[in-house]
Order: C-alpha cells, then structure tokens, then sequence
C-alpha cells in the first residue's frame, strides 16, 4: 500500500531501493548524554540529517556543545536551530541562545543540509567527552526517502496555500471513507495535513490512517519522529494558521492533525504500523502479542498525542506468507495478535488491519485464519492494487487495480471481486469489508501495444519511483485511453499505465455498495488532485 512498498502481491516481487533509500543511523554516548545522528533523506548528491541530544540524567542539562568530524566529501550546507561553525573537516554545535535547558528524560533536536550522500560523523565528543564512533543500522523506512533535497531548512519550508475555515458538518451517509496519510510527504512532495482541508477532502473523510508506525523487536516503534512530532509549522503551513513555537510540547503531523479533528471533530486518527517494509517485527511480536499490545497501546495512548489517535491499524505483510520477508508463525499468528490488541487497547477503541487481496487458490488469503480474527476488528481493508506492476519488467502489461477478472488476466485471482468472494465465503461479514482504490497508476515501457497484454522493457519513468505515479500526474501527461474489468489504461508514446480515474471509482463504489461492503479506503492522500477529485468520485459512489 505505500509507494515502493505499496504492495507487490507477487511472492518476492521487491521494487530494488537505492542506497540512498536507507537512512544510516550513529548513536554516540556521553555518559547518560547521549547524540544520536540520523539521515532523515538521502538523494546521492546530497542529504538532510538530523542530530538529536538525549539526557539520560536526572538534572536538567543547561548547555551542550558537540564536536565531530565528517568523513570526506562530506560538508554542511545550511544548519537549524544551532550555531554550527567549521574548521577544515572538523565542526562544533552548541545550544543556540533561545533554546531552554534539555529536562531529564528529554531531548532536542536541530538539523542540517549536507553535500554527497550521508556519512556517519567520526571522532564525535559531546560536551567534552569521547563518544566511541561506530555506525549501526536502523531499519529501512515504510518507503524511499525523499530524493530531492528539501530547498529550505525543515523549519522554513514554503507554505502551501492560505489558511481556511472549513465546515464542521460531518459527511453524511453511513459509509467509510478512508484514507491514508503518509508520513514522508510532508519531505518532497510537500503534501502536509493542512493540504488535506484545502482540497476539499476533509469534509468527505470519515477516517484518516497514518502511516507508518514501525515494529522493531516485537514491539510497536515510532517509524519518523521529526515528521511525526517534532517539524515546526509557520502559521500559513498550518491547518489552523498559527505557527509552532521552538517549545510547545507537541509538532509535527501530530499536532497538525490534533488541529485537523478540532475543525472536523467527526473525523477519526488511526495509527498504522508495519506496511511493506516495516512488517518484519510482526513475526516476533506474534510470539508474545501480549507484550506487542502493551507496546502499541503504551505508544498509541502517549500522554503528548493520545488525544489525536482513535486506534490502531495493522497492515502485516504478509502473515504465514512472504512479503518483503516471509513469515511462518503459522495460521493462527495474526488471529492472536488482533485478540491481544483488543485486549489492551478495550471495545471503545478503533482496531483495524489492511491485508492481501490475492484472491487466488491457496494464496495469501487462505494463509491466515482471517475470519478468526473479525469479531475483534472494526473492519479489513483488502489491498486491491497492485496485483500487476513493473516489478514484472517485461509484462505483459496488465491494470494494477482490476474490479473483475477478465479475458487474458495474467493470474488468475488476482482482481478486487476474487479477493472480496473469498473474504466472505470465509465467514467474514460484508460489512466490515472496505474496497481498497489506488490513487496512483503503475506502468511500463517499451510497449508497442495499446491494448493490455502487451510486452515491455522495464518501468516507465515516474516523479519519485520507476513504475509509479500518481493521479494528478497521470491525468494530464497520460489520459486514460481505454478501460478493461473496471479500471483505465493508456499508452502514450512507448509508455503504457494503469490507473483509476473518478469514472472508474464511481463503478468500483457501486460495486461495492452492491455487495454491501461497509465502504471504501484509498492508498494515499497527495496522490489526488488538488481540488480532490478522487476523493470526491469515492464519496459521491458510496452515497
């Protein structure tokens, strides 16, 4: 569902990442002073990285100076909140005037823009004491950084559009209208919460999914803190049009999204965990999804941001199947760790999960006791995109997002009717189904054939991917030409792509309210236009 990393349902179907698509992370110790520098993007020529001094102490620590070297070619460009001067390679941060004591337990952050690709600082002291060096990995992102540089410092970004006053009247109709924000648009795509109002899609959402939340060790992890709490906002970047202050407890898409719920109080926050990359940690959480629960619950109810959230999602690819990684914690495996969910998290709480929708026999679905786990789920949000895509270099092209299979589909299964008949013929009731729509397309090149079926050389080029790209691109500099089983295609010049558009989603929501399915979720917000058109198409379907 997301990006790179939205879903390939084929078993080892991985798009390649770059080297730059996984951040590196140094953790240096002073003490129980603590520096840890991180690349928040990466773009080859250059990168964004992100130092943060933790106190472990139980004093306030007053002032904090850190020096360190960078490895060769390797320089700062332009650095925020802390006076960073230079000699040679060598450089000194210290705590800038404004910037108040770090309490016990705390910590602060500042940046910078630095030229090449990141490399970990060498010979780094914090207030004088040796830091001992060394790199260690942190687990990749949900989806590839950014891979344009930012233009400005994170906390002078440009603002989008003025601030509005928007309407408070909930959507009506019962119907879910789900959508997911993802949490590194807010780096190049400068797609921010408040984008969300200005589009119009506010007063359509019944139910935002943030996403990502990370599963690290078994246990639920913060997956980017700087996107998720820690980004200053202006006052035009902001949903309510005030600006963050340097010492407010919360930033951040948190707290943009605390300001979102005050203007549209019928909207709910679910946070998401795992997707395409992240989803390794559920193996061994399904070995104590007590202790799982515990972890989620206790990041989910933070008492800086429980306000914002009204439960939580689980999007594990895939259990007892393969994904990223496979799994083998056997049928029961998902089943246990939604009961420990509902457990802990209680019945008032939102519990959700986005599965596969390989419809096939003896594939994915039939890996994992799904309908077990129904009665303590809210709903399930089979992925229904991604069947097709150029991680199949050669094709044959096929739509990425099918309603219904049709004549020459290339597996058999893989469309959004077989995955939705299966699901029920399950047991699990219609109701708490909702029809997954991809706001993006897939496509290929090297096509010489309009038609799907076609073969190809690789992927098309795409803004921020090979192979993918989204809607508000697609619509102009490739208009649908033809449809086949409920979606659109197009061929212009040698490239040819997949992709719904607001005629087809009008046709996939009549579907689904013909089998009675509890409503609609969308993979993810900045893929629409900017006036919502997909989103608009989505609800106005629904009813």
């Amino acid at each position: 569902m997301k990006i790179s990393l939205r879903r390939a349902l084929w078993a080892g179907a991985v798009v390649a990442l770059t080297v730059a698509a996984v951040p590196m992370t140094s953790a240096f110790g002073a003490g129980n002073v603590t520096t840890t520098f991180a690349a928040a993007s990466d773009w080859g020529t250059g990168h964004e990285a992100r130092v943060t001094i933790t106190n472990g102490t139980d004093a306030a620590l007053a002032t904090w100076r850190i020096e360190f070297d960078l490895p060769a070619g390797t320089t700062i460009g332009s650095f925020w909140d802390a006076d960073v001067t230079r000699t040679s390679n060598h450089y000194v941060a210290v705590k800038k005037s404004w910037a108040g004591a770090i309490a016990p337990g705390a910590s602060f952050s500042w940046g910078y823009n630095g030229t090449g690709a990141y490399k970990a600082p060498l010979n780094c002291t914090v207030n004088g004491v040796s830091c001992g060096g060394g790199t260690t990995p942190t687990t990749p992102p949900t989806t590839r950084p950014p891979t344009t540089p930012p233009t400005t410092p994170p906390t002078t970004r440009p603002p989008t559009t003025p601030p509005t006053t928007p309407p408070t009247n909930p959507p009506p109709g019962g119907k879910k209208v789900v959508g997911y924000f993802a949490q590194w648009g807010v780096y190049a795509r400068n797609y921010h919460v408040k984008n969300i109002v200005t589009s119009g899609s506010a007063s359509k959402l019944t139910h935002i999914m943030y996403a990502f939340g990370n599963t690290t060790n078994g246990q639920c992890t913060i997956g980017d803190s700087y996107a998720d709490y820690e980004k200053a906002y202006t006052a035009a970047e902001s949903v309510d049009g005030v600006a963050d202050t340097w010492d407010q407890p919360l930033r951040g898409s948190f707290n943009q999204l605390r300001k979102l719920k005050a203007a549209y109080p019928n909207i709910k926050v679910i946070w998401s965990f795992g997707g395409w990359t992240w989803s390794g940690g559920f193996t061994q959480a399904a070995q104590n999804p007590t202790a799982f629960a515990n972890s989620c619950y206790n990041l989910v109810e933070d008492p800086r941001w429980a306000d914002v959230f009204d439960g939580i999602d689980i999007d594990w690819e895939y259990p007892n199947a393969c994904g990223l990684t496979c799994d083998a914690s056997g049928p029961n495996a998902f089943k246990n760790v939604i009961s420990a969910l509902r457990t802990r998290f209680g019945s008032s709480a939102l519990v959700t999960a986005a599965i596969t929708a390989d419809g096939s026999n003896g594939g994915k679905i039939d890996a994992t006791d799904y309908a077990g786990a129904i009665n303590n789920l809210n709903w399930l949000m089979p992925m229904t995109y991604d069947y097709f895509g150029a991680f199949n270099a050669q094709g044959p092209t096929a739509p990425h997002s099918p309603l219904t299979s049709y004549t020459g589909i290339p597996q058999a299964g893989f469309n959004s009717d077989a995955a939705i008949q299966k699901l029920k013929s399950k047991g699990i009731p219609a109701s708490k189904l909702l029809l997954g729509v991809g706001f993006y397309g897939r496509g290929w090149t090297g096509v010489t054939q309009a038609a799907p079926g076609g073969s190809a050389t690789g992927a098309a080029p795409g803004t921020y991917e090979a192979g993918i790209e989204d809607y508000k691109v697609l619509k102009n500099t490739c208009p649908a030409t033809g449809t086949v089983a409920g979606t659109a295609y197009a061929k212009c010049g040698s490239n040819w792509w997949s992709y719904d558009t607001p005629s087809t989603i009008n046709g996939k929501m009549s579907y689904a309210n013909s089998q009675g399915l509890g409503g609609s979720f969308f993979w993810e917000l900045s893929g629409d236009t900017s006036n919502g058109e997909l989103i608009t198409a989505v609800k106005n379907g629904l009813g």
